[in-house]
């Protein structure tokens, strides 16, 4: 089920007390604002409350400053933090790749068709490879090669695209490269990076092919947000696909590229629909 035009989304978390769910629910409807979906969770362990609430102004127009200003009167007593999205709101975005062309090309292709509420502003690489892909989708292209000499000077440039785009989010569409520490602190909570999940774990080139050697029963993804652990970020989404005896490795790559589009298209989509809310190392994610 798509969002309404006129829908507005209020997200927040907080310590756990009596009253969170009161103090949001009793604000709107003071305010005179129709819930239209909500989700809650209290992590007992955590001790952490999340919230996440569409709802539609009744009979008027939303003043979002005079809306936030009141209500963080109310929120301030619980501790709690929140955040008000505007109806039909494009996050906007800076997607990195290297060679591999799959999940950019189901990217662009959701968000060409509207499934995706975002804002490509730009695609950057340390390959040359996929401009043509981008240019026919209009999108600028930035080719920034890299070696491990010049990986800091490659990864200002990133963050200057990152930073004159105003990019709220950033998607690793198989990108192969390993961010600096300082990279994966500027862009935690608002990075997220694709990649395939074996068990037994298979390391290096060729995954796919490792995995056909030992008979793997599924493949998979995992599409996580980033940090300094290298592909261990707090996890938003995992997808599986069965395989057998008579998937050769070439069957298992294509079902693993499958797999991975739908994994990252996933997340971004639980991203940007503020589904995804982060504490600590773990995700709280209310799907629709």
């Amino acid at each position: 089920m798509s969002r309404s035009a006129d829908t507005w989304i209020l997200t927040a978390q907080c310590p756990s007390r009596l009253g969170t769910v009161d103090v949001v629910t009793r604000f709107l409807k003071e305010s005179r604002c129709y819930i239209t979906e909500q989700h809650s969770f209290d992590d007992r362990l955590a001790e952490r409350f999340f919230i996440r609430t569409e709802f539609r102004p009744q009979d008027h127009d939303l003043d979002a400053e005079a809306f936030r200003s009141a209500f963080a009167s109310r929120a301030a007593e619980y501790g709690m933090d929140f955040e008000l999205s505007a109806p039909g709101a494009r996050i906007p975005v800076v997607i990195m790749v290297s060679k591999a062309d799959h999940c950019l090309n189901d990217l662009l292709y959701r968000y060409r068709t509207g499934q995706l509420p975002i804002e490509i502003r730009a695609v950057v690489s340390n390959h040359p490879d996929l401009e043509p892909l981008a240019a026919w989708h209009g999108l600028p292209y930035h080719h920034f090669p890299i070696t491990p000499e010049t990986k800091p000077e490659q990864e200002a440039q990133v963050s200057r695209v990152i930073e004159e785009t105003g990019a709220e989010l950033v998607i690793l569409a198989r990108y192969m490269q390993v961010l600096s520490s300082a990279m994966c602190a500027k862009l935690a909570g608002r990075a997220i990076n694709i990649h395939h999940s074996l068990l037994p774990g298979f390391k290096g080139a060729k995954p796919y092919h490792q995995a056909y050697e030992k008979g793997v029963k599924l493949v998979g993804a995992t599409a996580h947000y980033i940090n300094d652990d290298l592909d261990e970020g707090p996890i938003i989404t995992q997808a599986v696909e069965p395989v057998s005896h008579a998937d050769y490795p070439e069957d298992l790559v294509a079902k693993g590229r499958d797999i991975e589009c739908l994994a990252l298209a996933r997340a971004v989509t639980l991203h940007v629909e503020r589904r995804v809310f982060l504490h600590a190392r773990r995700t709280v994610i209310f799907e629709r």
